[in-house]
């Protein structure tokens, strides 16, 4: 079973403590993304759940037994790597039989797995080639039926797609999600792109200089990010920040003043304010709404049409902070243009500016 515990993991490299006190439970089955800057430990951790770093502490278990001391082989994962790590002069069935035939299995079982994963990747026709003979996308299939055929409780991918353009990376990233849902093993996936991490995953580990920021499926964290850091960094393009202290409304509900005479409506919870109090509102581009009515005043610099969509590039009026405003469709402002834009109260996020931490909220209905 591919299910996976870390509990009170440490890792350090001399006086440089890389990763801290880290605790995370996967469950068999799972496709999990590390996701986080460079540098934030997200490789650093794929490699000691692969057995290619040692731990500085902590315990890892794998099927409910602790692997923490066993070597990678004895791990039953596989790990597929940026670089493919493909042998150039072996042909691509040899590539994918050397890890089996060092392991000892039968000519038959080899073949049997070779020929299944070829199948599952579409890489029959080339199984005769030398990978300097392949595309990028090709090579990369081949790196990823070398971890097949090992039939692994864990795949472990690195990376993988960083060397591809564009529009591979696209369909690779299919590929990978679609081979998941056929063979329902546990997949763990580390990537800087947040794009990634959002239409791959089934949970989000967001990491931070070694720490974990906020665990949970996309859409709990694009909806409910724990913190500013985590609210800036899923969901592209980024989030709105806005400057603002809580008053009171008409309504008796919080509001923030932005200081345009037009205060935002918001949902959090009045228990966790006081009216006078700093804050901080987050909000993303496709939450705002252009309005003929009172808000915000946004003047448009430029603007950026992709046919079915439109991107607004400005500022509101006397800042300096540049503000994205999502439109649908075919929206071309002309420059030096002042817009009123509101946001609806359930997507304005508030932030304690001290902490960074997202304040409590009420549900849509106002009740916490």
């Amino acid at each position: 079973m591919g299910s996976l515990k870390l509990e009170n993991l440490n890792k350090a490299f001399g006086a440089v403590h890389v990763l801290h006190d880290i605790d995370l439970q996967i469950e068999n089955g799972e496709f999990v993304v590390f996701v986080g800057p460079s540098g934030c430990g997200k490789s650093t951790l794929l490699r000691i759940i692969a057995g290619l770093e040692d731990v500085s502490s902590g315990t890892i278990g794998i099927g409910g037994r602790d692997v923490s001391a066993l070597s990678p082989a004895e791990r039953k994962i596989a790990m597929v790597f940026q670089s493919y790590a493909l042998y150039p002069h072996m042909s691509v069935r040899k590539n994918l039989a050397f890890g089996l035939e060092n392991l000892r299995f039968k000519r038959a079982e080899i073949e049997s797995r070779i020929n299944e994963a070829a199948r599952m990747l579409a890489i029959e026709p080339y199984l005769d080639r030398k990978p300097k003979q392949l595309s990028g996308g090709q090579r990369q299939r081949v790196a990823i039926g070398r971890a097949i055929v090992r039939e692994p409780d864990i795949f472990l991918f690195d990376e993988p797609l960083s060397n591809l353009d564009a529009a591979l990376r696209v369909q690779t990233r299919a590929e990978i999600t679609r081979l998941h849902r056929d063979i329902k093993t546990t997949m763990i996936y580390v990537t800087h792109d947040q794009v990634e991490a959002m239409t791959m995953a089934d949970k989000i580990v967001v990491l931070r200089a070694g720490r974990i920021e906020q665990v949970g499926s996309p859409l709990q964290l694009f909806d409910n990010p724990r913190n500013l850091f985590v609210a800036g960094f899923l969901g592209s393009p980024r989030m709105n920040i806005l400057k603002g202290t809580i008053v009171t409304g008409s309504d008796g509900n919080m509001e923030i003043d932005a200081g345009y005479g037009t205060p935002l409506p918001c949902l959090v919870d009045p228990a966790a304010v006081s009216p006078g109090q700093a804050v901080l509102a987050g909000i993303r581009p496709s939450h705002f709404t252009v309005t003929e009515n009172a808000g915000l005043p946004f003047e448009v610099q430029y603007h950026e049409s992709l046919g079915t969509e439109t991107y607004l590039y400005g500022n509101l009026q006397g800042q300096k902070e540049q503000i994205i405003v999502h439109q649908a469709g075919h929206f071309a402002p002309v420059p030096g243009a002042v817009l009123k834009i509101m946001p609806a109260r359930e997507r304005v996020h508030v932030f304690d500016p001290a902490t960074e931490l997202a304040l409590p909220r009420l549900n849509s209905e106002g009740r916490g």
